[in-house]
């Protein structure tokens, strides 16, 4: 089957033999419209994939556009760390810090242009958000669609004030309908899944799908290697079911897919469903025919349990089954991100008093909890608003340990697995909880989304006493090692190795080369046999270059050791 008769295809799944004409017609145009290379071959992960995570303003300078504030810090201290620059929304927005997009097509002018998006991509990847689901109640779309205009009449979702929606799942404790008055003085509820100034999208309307695939083809023109897909699990609606991960929604990705492997094969998709990790996986499709990344959602929890328990066992049970469908997939592998630790990933990996356990911890730092509504009316907590950094550092405070090297543990674990790993940029730079930010915005989220003065921290990386200098330079040493190393390649093998309970080991292999990773994760001296463990007693630790020739290693609290074998001995 041709790509065209595969994008033919899927249009016939998701709307019938008869509307599926007029949409291929459709699509067929658009792609036409934006023409791109076509000799573009598939792109392919490597061991020197790594990601930054940013807004566009996360650093700032008075008089100067953000956009050009981050390049040139980014070309002071990035280059050779990073291979791809995700931005978070940078278009112009109405709440949600971006996520509640007025003009999918524009730059915000408070962040710079377009050119300056295209700067920065002359010295890296680019990954652009696109906001699938929903758009700004304060949109010139939703304002047409008030206005009962041409093409925009079925824009939003309206719904029967008497459907029967207590199966619909709810991300958020706040209410799953809106009322709005048209301009003819209709009244309707529509769907606003994340807030009420988040319109849901219609995706059975042909205009929808057009504009949509529009947008897509747009960021592919303006440079984007990544695209990636906000809220995707909620995209397609049906009344009488979960109204998440529908077989329509899969096909939708799938339909994306399809387009981008005809104009612009090299450009991926990641995937953003912070749901547990076998629904997480389900958008890998066959392997070849949804995401070819997929975020990693359980790894952020998971990883901070380990770190406030002490016991690496639950961590490395499920890091001993990640595994991707295909070579053209792979687990996009991070802790922090703009938005806070996601719990539901760790339904059915932790039990629940585990789970609640590692809430009050984290409070215990500061950390926020936002709630999601569940079908009985009840509330339970949806995620921990809190920096990754001070989540670590939750708990008793131990006397002797050092804050970045208990941090930096944590994020040689995220490097350490199979995937391609990305950083938040105020995990990058040691930030911590931002409670001014909470008090002035209101929103929890605030407390990771602090805009930082980039002269501030170019002084502080400049300063070796400070714990932004000295998370920040280790965590760059760190990065450069790996991205050298074959057998960290997103494809090579990985075996976790059970060793000690204090103790996330594993061994990396590929052809040409093998790594055994050993990180304590606990704040007291381990010892380790290597023989009893039938591993090699000759290596070298790739992180500080030392060779190593003993039998028992003495793993000091928080260390890290990526050692290669130097003979069979």
């Amino acid at each position: 089957m041709s790509f065209y008769q595969h994008i033919q295809s899927l249009l016939t799944e998701i709307y019938g033999p008869e509307k599926a004409s007029r949409a291929y017609e459709r699509i067929c145009g658009l792609m036409q419209k934006f023409p791109v290379p076509q000799s573009s071959p598939k792109r392919s992960f490597s061991e020197s994939d790594t990601v930054l995570i940013t807004y566009a303003d996360s650093l700032k300078k008075d008089g100067e556009p953000p956009l050009r504030t981050f390049h040139r810090f980014a070309r002071d201290y990035l280059k050779g760390l990073f291979s791809t620059v995700h931005f978070l929304p940078f278009f112009p927005y109405s709440s949600d810090d971006g996520f509640s997009v007025k003009d999918f097509f524009a730059i915000d002018p408070d962040l710079g242009s377009w050119a300056d998006v295209e700067a920065v991509g002359e010295d890296f990847g680019l990954m652009f958000d696109m906001v699938l689901n929903h758009i700004s109640a304060e949109s010139q779309w939703f304002e047409k669609y008030l206005g009962e205009a041409k093409g925009y009449e079925n824009l939003a979702i309206e719904a029967d004030p008497e459907a029967d929606l207590s199966r619909v799942t709810r991300p958020r404790a706040l209410p799953l309908l809106t009322p709005f008055r048209k301009k003819s003085g209709e009244s309707v509820l529509l769907w606003t899944t994340f807030s009420e100034d988040q319109i849901d999208l219609n995706y059975r309307s042909l205009d929808v799908l057009e504009k949509m695939v529009s947008v897509l083809l747009y960021y592919v023109r303006k440079g984007a290697r990544v695209i990636r897909f906000d809220a995707i699990a909620y995209l397609w609606k049906e009344i009488g079911t979960t109204c998440i991960h529908l077989p329509q929604t899969h096909a939708m990705v799938k339909l994306f897919r399809a387009i981008l492997d005809v104009v612009a094969p090299s450009v991926l998709i990641l995937t953003e469903t912070n749901v547990p990790h076998p629904e997480n996986i389900s958008y890998f499709g066959n392997g070849r025919d949804e995401a070819q990344m997929v975020y990693n959602f359980t790894l952020p929890p998971l990883l901070l349990h380990a770190f406030l328990s002490e016991n690496a066992r639950p961590l490395s049970r499920w890091a001993a089954d990640l595994r991707s469908p295909s070579p053209e997939t792979t687990f996009f592998n991070f802790t922090a991100s703009h938005d806070g630790i996601g719990i539901r990933p760790l339904e059915g990996v932790l039990p629940e008093k585990e789970i609640m356990k590692l809430a009050r911890m984290a409070k215990k730092r500061g950390a926020g909890a936002a709630m999601k509504r569940n079908p009985d009316g009840s509330e339970s907590p949806y995620e921990l608003n809190i920096t990754y950094l001070d989540a670590i550092l939750s708990g008793e405070s131990i006397q002797g340990v050092d804050p970045a090297k208990k941090f930096l543990a944590s994020q040689a674990i995220q490097y350490t697995l199979p995937g391609v790993p990305a950083t938040y940029i105020h995990s990058l730079l040691g930030s911590r909880n931002w409670d001014e930010g909470v008090r002035i915005t209101g929103r929890a989220r605030s407390i990771n989304r602090e805009k930082l003065p980039v002269s501030m921290v170019r002084n502080k990386l400049k300063d070796p006493e400070t714990l932004c200098s000295r998370i920040f330079h280790s965590y760059a040493h760190m990065i450069k090692v790996r991205k050298r190393q074959p057998a960290f390649h997103p494809g090579a093998a990985m075996q976790v190795l059970d060793i000690h309970p204090a103790v996330f080991a594993v061994a990396r292999r590929c052809d040409r080369q093998t790594i055994y990773a050993f990180i304590n994760i606990s704040s007291r001296k381990v010892p380790l046999s290597m023989t009893d463990s039938g591993l090699p007693i000759c290596t070298r630790d790739l992180l500080t270059g030392n060779r190593l020739e003993t039998n028992l290693l003495q793993l000091a609290p928080y260390e890290v050791l990526w050692l290669t074998p130097l003979c069979s001995c």
